[in-house]
């Protein structure tokens, strides 16, 4: 199961440890969608089953910060954007699973509904910021430097080490590079959400040279 830079953020934050350690502890690199820049997969346990880690005797031990993929079953997304209006579509196909008996129960409920009740809005949204900062990547942005290059280190760092990055970034003094207040400065540290947009944000400007960050 893949994972994204804000499911990373939910778990570490639900397991109360740093995003660094639960990395190591609970991730395995993959290839993505592009040979540009590695995908993250949730590392199963090393049994016959192949358990989710976070599986325990009476159910999800992690169930209020699952990941997107756990969170929007058995609903697939997809994304269409339309260029020409900007504005976005969401489409939903519905996935079935023999060994999964919610398909049994006879009680109906719609997609908006399933959205609303199961919190899937914050996740999308993150995702979708997500998708965008890989898209980046798709187009080798680390051109001459190839895989595992210094840049590229330091965007899988901003992706999904957002507890290293931050260190980063207040050892460097980053965010006194742009117009902040200090309210924003003192909730950009205490609040993750708002910190891995910052480094979506930050991550742009560091490859393209464009941001919406503005500088002093």
């Amino acid at each position: 199961m893949f994972l994204y830079p804000y499911d990373i953020v939910r778990l570490k934050k639900k397991l109360q440890c740093d995003s660094e350690s639960f990395m190591r502890q609970f991730t395995r690199l993959a290839q993505g969608v592009h040979p540009y820049f590695p995908a993250v997969m949730l590392k199963l346990n090393d049994d016959k089953e192949n358990a989710c880690p976070f599986l325990a005797q009476d159910g999800c031990s992690v169930y209020t910060d699952r990941p997107t993929a756990c969170r929007t079953y058995p609903l697939e997304r997809a994304v269409d954007r339309n260029m020409v209006s900007g504005r976005r579509r969401d489409y939903y196909f519905l996935a079935r699973h023999t060994y999964c008996l919610g398909h049994n129960e006879q009680k109906k409920i719609t997609v908006s509904q399933w959205i609303r009740e199961q919190q899937i809005h914050d996740y999308n949204t993150m995702n979708d910021a997500w998708t965008e900062i890989d898209s980046l990547f798709a187009n080798n942005p680390w051109k001459g430097e190839g895989s595992g290059g210094p840049k590229q280190q330091m965007a899988f760092m901003a992706c999904y080490d957002i507890d290293g990055f931050r260190k980063f970034v207040n050892r460097e003094r980053i965010l006194d590079q742009f117009r902040f207040s200090r309210a924003h400065k003192e909730s950009l540290q205490k609040n993750d959400d708002m910190f891995l947009q910052f480094a979506f944000d930050w991550l742009k400007l560091f490859l393209t040279g464009k941001s919406s960050l503005v500088l002093r």
